[in-house]
């Protein structure tokens, strides 16, 4: 049983909402469209298709945004594109009655063959691996774009990026806005704001509505920040707060503000900063999930002045606060923990510092 601390009261902690018992469980939870996402499904028509589906978020998103053309106009379609490595991901996609089509984004003419559909979302990039293949991560994340642009330069493009364009900013400033100068600190960092840049030159050229997604660490139970904080604590590893502070989103709610830029897409992009309207502690974090864990946190390292956060004052305006709460998310990743659920086991080297992924 977990306990309520001071930092879950602080936090807006609740303990009402049960937490998810099975990873099936969890994927109907983390899908649930919005009714954000349901008015702007009422208000966007035509197909989905999502490009770069097999990701760890892109399930998530195709799930949410079918259950919401469901409710609203089931005869619409929701296309996952995706190389789908593993076929299981397909499968499972096609069992929430998502179609799924096998494909190489390099691969301008497979891309070519692809459907036409008035609204993408356009998920696809590489992170991990840059420092030993940085050709591969140039290719996913600025060429690749161009191929997608071109090939869907009638319809309407939502287009993920990342907060990682952004330069490292004081902790106490509340993070980088969507007008801030734009200063990414290493090689993965700079393709993708190569990917930006290459995608704004299509949006201007060919007149193609796109908005512009800066994700700043989504997060479940199964992996994100809070979970490699949680896991350390949990495996008795230490916890380094040189990376003192940042910023994170619940990933259905990720999902759901994603669908809503459909509406917002223009020329040149609309952009956004998607994340958390908190500027989280690492160490206090570490410290609380050393609480209700029952193990003690092993603390490395001193924060330093600045870190990567961005500020998503522009998307609460818009869209509202996220739906589920920073807090709610601690309980139940604390919960999956304890009770020794599946990880995707793919940490996010969010301490790193030096843009090395």
């Amino acid at each position: 049983m977990l306990h309520r601390t001071k930092l879950q009261s602080q936090m807006g902690m609740t303990m009402g909402a049960p937490p998810p018992n099975s990873e099936e469980e969890l994927e109907r939870l983390l899908s649930e469209p919005t009714a954000g996402v349901l008015e702007t499904i009422r208000k966007t028509q035509g197909d989905i298709i999502v490009l770069g589906a097999g990701g760890k978020m892109g399930p998530t998103l195709a799930r949410m945004a079918r259950r919401a053309l469901d409710a609203v106009r089931p005869k619409d379609r929701v296309i996952a594109v995706s190389r789908f490595s593993r076929a299981e991901a397909a499968h499972r996609l096609r069992a929430s009655s998502v179609e799924t089509i096998s494909c190489d984004l390099t691969d301008r003419a497979a891309v070519a063959e692809l459907p036409d559909a008035p609204n993408v979302i356009f998920m696809a990039g590489q992170k991990f691996g840059t420092s030993d293949a940085p050709g591969a991560t140039w290719m996913m994340n600025a060429v690749v774009p161009s191929i997608v642009a071109e090939r869907y330069a009638k319809s309407r493009i939502v287009a993920f990026s990342t907060g990682n364009v952004y330069p490292f900013v004081p902790a106490a400033s509340g993070g980088s806005t969507e007008d801030d100068p734009l200063g990414p600190v290493g090689e993965y960092a700079a393709s993708c704001l190569a990917r930006e840049r290459i995608l704004t030159y299509h949006s201007e050229r060919a007149q193609t509505p796109m908005a512009i997604v800066r994700l700043n660490y989504a997060v479940e139970p199964r992996y994100g920040v809070l979970v490699d904080i949680a896991r350390k604590v949990h495996g008795g590893e230490p916890v380094d707060v040189s990376m003192g502070y940042f910023n994170v989103i619940w990933q259905g709610d990720a999902c759901a503000r994603a669908i809503e830029c459909l509406p917002h897409a223009s020329t040149p992009p609309f952009v956004l900063n998607v994340t958390g309207t908190q500027t989280l502690s690492t160490r206090s974090i570490a410290d609380y999930f050393a609480n209700v864990l029952g193990k003690p946190a092993v603390i490395e390292g001193v924060e330093d002045e600045d870190a990567l956060l961005s500020n998503a004052g522009r998307m609460a305006e818009l869209m509202g606060e996220p739906d589920v709460s920073v807090g709610q998310i601690m309980v139940w990743i604390a919960d999956w923990i304890q009770r020794g659920r599946p990880l995707l086991d793919k940490p996010t080297h969010f301490e790193e510092r030096g843009g090395r992924f």
